[in-house]
This record gives C-alpha cells, sequence and structure tokens, in this order.
C-alpha cells in the first residue's frame, strides 16, 4: 500500500496565484491539478497542495519550510524571491508575500555543527546573520 504524504497550505482566494509564485521560484516545479478551491502543485519534487480555505486561519513560523542549499548563489536566489514582498528575519528565516515562513540554510550546516569545536563559533557567526553566508561561517 502505497501511502502519499504532503503539507496542505490553507489560504483566502489566494491558493491559485500563490501555486503560480511558488513554481515559479523553483526550478523544478509544475502545476499538477487546479480547480477553484484546491490546487495541487510540486516544488522539487515535492507535492504540495493549496487550498482556498477562507479567512479563518493564518500561516504561522511553527511551520515552517527549509530550502537547503549548496551554493552561495542558491541562498541569494530563494532569499530574494520567497523575501519578496514578504519579511526578512534571523538565522535564515523569512516570510513570503502569503505569510509562509522558510528556512533558507546551506547544506554544509549540519556538517559544520556536528564539529563540537566549530559549533560554537558557527553559532556565534550566524546568530548576526539574517541571510547566510556560507564563507562566513566556514571561516568561523
Amino acid at each position: 500500500m502505497h501511502i502519499q504524504l504532503y503539507p496542505c497550505l490553507w489560504f483566502d482566494g489566494q491558493a491559485q496565484a500563490a501555486a503560480a509564485y511558488y513554481c515559479s521560484i523553483f526550478k523544478e516545479a509544475r502545476i499538477i491539478t487546479e480547480n477553484p478551491i484546491v490546487v495541487s502543485f510540486e516544488l522539487q519534487g515535492q507535492r504540495f497542495m493549496a487550498l482556498n480555505g477562507g479567512p479563518k486561519y493564518r500561516p504561522s513560523p511553527a511551520n515552517s519550510y527549509v530550502i537547503e542549499c549548496q551554493t552561495q548563489a542558491e541562498i541569494d536566489h530563494y532569499w530574494e524571491k520567497l523575501g519578496e514582498g514578504g519579511r526578512y528575519d534571523n538565522c535564515g528565516w523569512l516570510d513570503d508575500k502569503f505569510g509562509f515562513s522558510w528556512q533558507i540554510v546551506p547544506a554544509v550546516l549540519h556538517e559544520l555543527m556536528a564539529d563540537p569545536i566549530r559549533a560554537p563559533r558557527v553559532i556565534e557567526a550566524f546568530m548576526k546573520m539574517s541571510k547566510f553566508d556560507i564563507q562566513t561561517l566556514l571561516d568561523a
């Protein structure tokens, strides 16, 4: 038995616009199905559902989406595109223009944090950052 598991993003009439917006940012992205209530779409192989559920619920940083980037160019791209019209925060976090939270992080961060000698310096460095800078983390 195959079970499909994917997040559902709640919107107040903006599901189609949001799905199109997200698909314009990611290289591997597509709209799967669309109707006035629900849009199914895929970003980098991950399926999402956008639901026009009305004004009852709002997005919260308690649920965020992590984009693990290999290069500084990737970090810069997602940071600029997803943050446009939204709000930038510290340590690689941002809220997009629809209110959803994203974490734009370098893939190398896991390796740096696993080193007990480097980890405190890396933490000190990234606590001062808004957008992650890979070279600064490597130099820490």
